[in-house]
């Protein structure tokens, strides 16, 4: 019979079967997390939900390969899917707490101007902003455009006239 070391694997040594084991065990646990850490996680691309993807990628990984040990990592993932949750359930009864953790959006162009100072403030030049026009309205110019806004996520939001 076949031990669960064996079957497992233990430190950075493992075997073919072990890893994929591993990582069959990892992507269940990672999907309870998202569970756990709620829609939003993927969805919203808010600095704080990247914090917690990023995170829990590179935590995960370490489970996957045996570079630590599987019980501590998963322990972690499942907090940091918590936290995420925490947080987010703060920020919905604080808009002070969600203009801290995610920011607010910015004003980059009104009133046929672009606004240097927000510009300045939001570390992004003309080019990038006309990039985002191109991708959203499909338009070199700025003609039909009212406002331009650089949303908490880093996407350029066109009002049209």
């Amino acid at each position: 019979m076949i031990s669960v070391a064996e079957l497992w694997g233990t430190g950075k040594e493992l075997e073919v079967h072990q890893v994929l084991l591993r990582c069959v065990a990892v992507f269940i646990l990672v999907l309870i997390c998202i569970r756990i850490a709620g829609r939003r996680s993927f969805g919203l691309k808010t600095p704080l939900d990247s914090i917690v993807t990023i995170l829990l990628g590179a935590l995960m990984s370490r489970a996957i390969v045996g570079s630590s040990p599987f019980v501590p990592v998963a322990a972690s993932g499942i907090l940091l899917a918590v936290l995420h949750r925490l947080f987010a359930m703060m920020m919905l009864s604080s808009p002070r707490m969600a203009r801290m953790l995610n920011g607010t959006r910015i004003c980059v162009y009104a009133d046929g101007n672009f606004l240097t100072g927000n510009m300045r403030k939001a570390l992004v030049r003309e080019q990038d902003i006309m990039q985002g026009v191109r991708k959203t309205i499909g338009k070199e110019s700025l003609e039909d455009v009212e406002k331009i806004y650089l949303e908490r996520n880093g996407e350029f939001s066109i009002i049209k006239k």
